[in-house]
C-alpha cells in the first residue's frame, strides 16, 4: 500500500491520499475526490457518485495514480476501504419508489431558491424533495400567507411548487422584482426573475409545443439574454443553474441557451447570429414533448427499443418547430444536430465532419456537458471538472476549437 500523505490548502483544507485502485467498480462513493495536478487540487467525482469503468478510465487516462479525501471524510474512507461497501444494485421497491415519485413530480414545478427572500410572504406551499420523496416544507395560501424564514433558506434540496399554484408563484416573481429591482440598475435579482420566467416559458411550451404566442416569447426572452451576455460576459454564470438537484427540461433548455450564447459570444459571432443559436437551442428539447413519459424520466439506462423511441425526439422537434413560420429557418440545426458527432456516431442521420453546422457544434457540447452535470434520482451528477474530462475524452466527436472555447468560459464554474 502505499503510503498516505496529508495536503494542506490554504492551512484550512486537509486531505489524505489513497491509491486509485482502492477504488471499486460498481460501489456508491461515499465521500467527494478530489485528485491533484499542475493546477492543484481538483473536485472529479461527488459524493454518492457510483464509481463506474468510465471514471476509472478517465483517472487512468490522466495517469492519476492516487485520490484524495478531505479528511472530515476519512471516517466513511476508513468504513470504505475495510470492505464494508456493496456493488450498487437497485432493488424491486427502489424501482417502485422511483415511478411513484416520478409520476408525482409532474405535478411539480422546481423553483429558483435564490429568489425567496427572507421575511417576504408567499401565498402558495414550498415543497421539498428528497430522494424519491416530495414532502411539505411550509404551507401557506392567499388567506394565510407564510414568512420565509431563515431556516426555510438553509434547506439544501430542490424546493418544488405545484403546478396548479405558478400563477400565484407568478404574481410573487413580479412583486419581488417590483421591490428588489431598480430601474436603470442591472441587478442579480432581475437576472433571476429573467432566468426564472425563462424557465416557465419552456415548461408551458413543453405542455404546449404548437403554441405559437410561446414562440415568440422565446425569441423576445433570447433576445434580452444575448444584449445582457453581451454588454458583460459573466451574466452567463449569472443565469447558469448549476447547483440542480435533478433533472428538469426547463431546466436544461434554459442552461443550453445560455452556455451557447456565451459560447458564441466568446467565438465572435455576430448578434443576429448569436439570437438564432439562442432561439434554437432554448427549444432545441422540445420534440421530448412527444416521448412516452415512461421513457422519457425512465429510471436507469435505455433499452435498444426504448432508445430508438427517445432519439427520435430530434425528428418531433423539428416537425414541431416547422409548423411555426416565427421560428427562424437559421436555427434548426441546433435543433437537430444537437445529438450529431463529428466521427458520425450521432443521430438522427449520422452526420460526419463539415455536414455538422457550427450551431449543431455548439449546442452537441452544451447539451453533453450541462446533461453530464445534472443529478437524476437514480445517478450523481458529474462535477464540471469531471464532465470536461469526459468531453475530452470524446474529443474526436467534438470539434475542439469550439471545445477549447467552452472550456476556458467554463473556467469560473466549480
Amino acid at each position: 500500500m502505499p503510503v498516505t500523505r496529508t495536503y494542506t490548502i490554504a492551512d484550512k483544507d486537509n486531505y489524505i491520499s489513497k491509491n486509485v485502485e482502492s477504488l471499486v467498480i460498481g460501489t456508491r462513493l461515499p465521500f467527494d475526490v478530489f485528485i491533484k495536478d499542475t493546477a492543484g487540487i481538483r473536485h472529479v467525482f461527488n459524493k454518492g457518485m457510483i464509481y463506474t469503468k468510465d471514471e476509472r478510465d478517465i483517472l487512468k487516462e490522466r495517469g492519476i495514480a492516487e485520490f484524495l479525501v478531505r479528511t472530515d471524510d476519512v471516517p466513511y474512507l476508513e468504513k470504505y476501504m475495510s470492505g464494508a461497501r456493496k456493488r450498487v444494485i437497485e432493488s424491486d421497491d427502489d424501482m417502485m419508489l422511483f415511478r411513484e415519485y416520478d409520476a408525482e413530480k409532474e405535478q411539480y414545478y422546481q423553483i429558483n431558491r435564490s429568489l425567496l427572500i427572507k421575511d417576504e410572504h408567499i401565498f402558495f406551499n414550498l415543497y421539498l424533495r428528497r430522494k424519491y420523496n416530495l414532502m411539505i416544507l411550509a404551507e401557506a395560501s392567499e388567506k394565510q400567507p407564510s414568512v420565509i424564514s431563515e431556516s426555510l433558506l438553509n434547506v439544501t434540496d430542490d424546493i418544488l411548487i405545484k403546478k396548479t399554484d405558478i400563477h400565484l408563484y407568478d404574481e410573487y416573481l413580479k412583486k419581488v422584482m417590483g421591490k428588489f429591482a431598480k430601474p436603470g440598475v442591472k441587478s442579480s435579482v432581475e437576472l433571476q426573475v429573467m432566468k426564472e420566467n425563462s424557465k416557465l416559458l419552456i415548461r408551458d411550451l413543453l405542455d404546449n409545443p404548437r403554441s405559437g404566442e410561446k414562440i415568440k416569447e422565446t425569441q423576445d426572452t433570447v433576445n434580452v439574454i444575448v444584449d445582457r451576455v453581451l454588454e458583460d460576459s459573466d451574466t452567463v454564470f449569472d443565469l447558469l443553474d448549476i447547483s440542480h438537484n435533478d433533472y428538469y427540461t426547463y431546466t436544461h433548455s434554459v442552461n443550453v441557451a445560455v452556455m451557447s450564447i456565451g459560447l458564441a459570444e466568446r467565438s465572435g459571432l455576430g448578434r443576429e447570429e448569436t439570437v438564432k443559436l439562442g432561439v434554437g437551442a432554448m427549444l432545441h428539447d422540445i420534440g421530448k414533448s412527444a416521448i412516452p413519459h415512461e421513457i422519457l424520466n425512465k429510471q436507469g439506462r435505455l433499452n435498444a427499443t426504448e432508445f430508438e423511441i427517445m432519439k427520435t425526439h430530434v425528428v418531433e422537434g423539428e416537425k414541431i418547430l416547422r409548423q411555426h413560420p416565427d421560428f427562424p429557418g437559421a436555427a434548426f440545426p441546433a435543433v437537430t444536430q444537437h445529438h450529431e458527432k463529428l466521427t458520425g456516431k450521432g443521430y438522427p442521420s449520422g452526420l460526419v465532419g463539415g455536414a455538422i453546422s457550427l450551431f449543431g457544434r455548439i449546442t452537441s457540447i452544451v447539451d453533453c456537458y450541462d446533461a453530464l452535470t445534472t443529478n437524476r434520482p437514480y445517478k450523481t451528477a458529474y462535477t464540471p471538472y469531471a464532465a470536461l474530462l469526459n468531453l475530452a475524452r470524446d474529443k474526436k466527436d467534438y470539434d475542439c476549437n469550439i471545445l477549447r472555447e467552452f472550456i476556458e468560459m467554463l473556467g469560473k464554474v466549480k
